[in-house]
């Protein structure tokens, strides 16, 4: 360990390196499915050999649609070996901003999940014009997975373009983006991973939960395969299978979304499940509700992690060894100080640097940073500054280095008819203090009388008998009058996004019939 990657033709060829050192180690599994190192390191080869045979080579723009294969890291690495530029296809993206993403990323050929995507696989490389390469066979073009009747070459030397990967992303605003890492940034994810090694973190049996089509997927199944942990691939999240995997498989790392940690807190199953392997149980993506947290650290002990990151920058900061302490109950709302290389500034609206206690937006400097949106120059130009990514996250820090997130700045509410700016988080946090409350979600929208208006998504216990005047009672009395929604709507789930967040543009663009609007209306200031 210790070899700096700059020092090789590709990241990947360090990352071979590393997995010839890991050998027999256990390294890939999924149910009746396990590789060692040795095997994920001949795969990461031979599916290179394979790809550079049908033309595949340094610059080549490989458009990606898969769901979760088991194959998939070694895709990632293999496309990356040869100098290549994958596009990842987001799933849960809507298909009507395919045409522009593929427009804007000019894919050269796609690779498809035959044995998951055949259909939607045909008719994308029927439309794009596109050659194509299957996972599995049966599909249209070759399969990359067939037994070779002859050995492929294994001589991968320097590449002439950069390897690169750009991700289709809306996070929660609804608008499309497209993330572009480059090599430096995966160098980086080299460079974190042997750090972790040299701490003395060994042993790591990580439960994936996200594919790699997402970048949190990806960095996380990377950061643990680079460091020699072993990384168990789940097909789709379910809470029974997800607890019985940690019982059996002794896992002791996982991350998940607030709503994932939730459906795992509220399973009938978690009472009788052996989670005592677990010494790292990440959560992270959106921020969770306070009360759910309390209660995941009464089940799961000091094992708990926040963790606050984008697309854009995955490992800003962390807040491990989460407890309820009642001297620093602050702390729970808290994502943790910054990680590793990371600098934060909470900055004003005139991009000066606010004092401490005072809410800004965040400014991120880091190695870790995007190289910007493909073929979004004006979008890039706003988000990078001068070496800094606005995050366009609302927070702001405390003396000791915490950070504290608010919202983010098109989340903010202009509320009420003195224009007070209030955020989601808050009265989510009080929502969620209800016993009969089990999740909320809080979105701004346009009013009548306002301007603009808070609007409250509320999930309750299965058949409890919640009031919109209990929870407008509850938000007056713990925050302000100006705070309380102006409309409860009681609905059986929230909707989310495919990596686990809620989605908060779905619910700004819902459709009034489809919401169970509540009884009375509270009153607004």
């Amino acid at each position: 360990m210790g070899t700096s990657p700059d020092n090789y033709p590709t990241y990947v060829h360090r990352a071979l390196e590393l997995f010839a050192e890991y050998g027999e180690r256990e390294a890939l599994i999924r149910r009746d499915r396990r590789l060692s190192y040795a095997d994920l390191r001949q795969s990461v080869l031979e599916l290179a050999a394979v790809l550079r045979e049908h033309g595949i080579g340094s610059g080549t723009a490989v458009l990606i649609l898969v769901a979760r294969p088991f194959e998939a890291p070694a895709l990632q690495l293999a496309l990356h070996l040869l100098g290549a530029r994958s596009i990842w296809i987001d799933l849960g993206a809507l298909r009507r901003d395919l045409p522009e993403y593929v427009r804007l990323t000019g894919p050269e050929v796609l690779i498809y999940d035959a044995r998951t995507h055949d259909e939607l696989g045909r008719e994308l490389a029927g439309k794009l014009d596109l050659p194509a390469l299957c996972l599995g066979s049966g599909g249209l073009g070759s399969d990359l997975l067939a037994p070779r009747a002859t050995p492929a070459e294994h001589d991968f030397g320097p590449v002439a373009g950069e390897p690169s990967s750009i991700f289709q992303t809306s996070g929660t605003t609804g608008v499309p983006k497209l993330i572009h890492h480059t090599q430096s940034f995966y160098r980086q994810v080299i460079v974190l991973a042997e750090e972790l090694v040299a701490s003395g973190e060994r042993g790591v049996r990580h439960l994936s939960v996200s594919g790699l089509t997402y970048l949190a997927g990806q960095v996380s199944a990377l950061l643990y395969l680079f460091s020699g942990g072993m990384l168990y691939l789940l097909e789709r999240f379910d809470a029974d299978e997800f607890l019985g995997t940690i019982e059996r498989e002794r896992i002791n790392s996982t991350f998940v979304a607030p709503p994932m940690l939730y459906a795992v807190l509220d399973h009938p199953k978690l009472a009788t499940t052996d989670t005592g392997s677990l010494t790292l149980f990440s959560v992270g993506a959106a921020p969770a509700l306070l009360p759910r947290l309390r209660q995941a650290i009464a089940r799961f002990g000091p094992v708990l992690r926040i963790t606050y990151g984008l697309s854009e920058c995955p490992f800003i900061a962390a807040n491990p060894g989460l407890a309820d302490d009642p001297a620093r109950p602050d702390l729970l709302r808290s994502c943790g100080r910054p990680y590793g290389d990371v600098l934060v500034e909470i900055r004003g609206e005139d991009g000066t640097v606010r004092p401490d206690g005072e809410v800004g937006e965040l400014w991120v400097a880091s190695a870790q940073n995007f190289a910007g949106y493909w073929g979004q120059p004006e979008l890039t130009a706003r988000t990078l500054v001068d070496g800094w990514l606005r995050t366009h996250d609302l927070g702001y820090r405390d003396t000791e280095g915490y950070l504290y997130l608010v919202g983010r700045n098109q989340d903010m509410i202009i509320a009420g008819s003195v224009g007070v700016k209030i955020y989601p988080r808050p009265i989510e946090d009080v929502l969620a203090t209800h016993p009969r409350v089990r999740m909320a979600a809080v979105v701004g929208a346009p009013d009548d009388d306002f301007g603009e208006a808070a609007h409250a998504y509320v999930v309750t216990a299965p058949g409890a008998e919640v009031t919109a005047g209990e929870l407008a009672d509850l938000v007056r009395a713990e925050l302000a009058d100006w705070w309380v929604p102006a409309a409860f709507h009681f609905v059986d789930s929230l909707p989310l996004t495919p990596t686990g967040k809620i989605d908060t543009a779905a619910l700004r663009d819902h459709r009034a019939s489809a919401i169970k609007l509540s009884a009375g209306s509270p009153r607004r200031p």
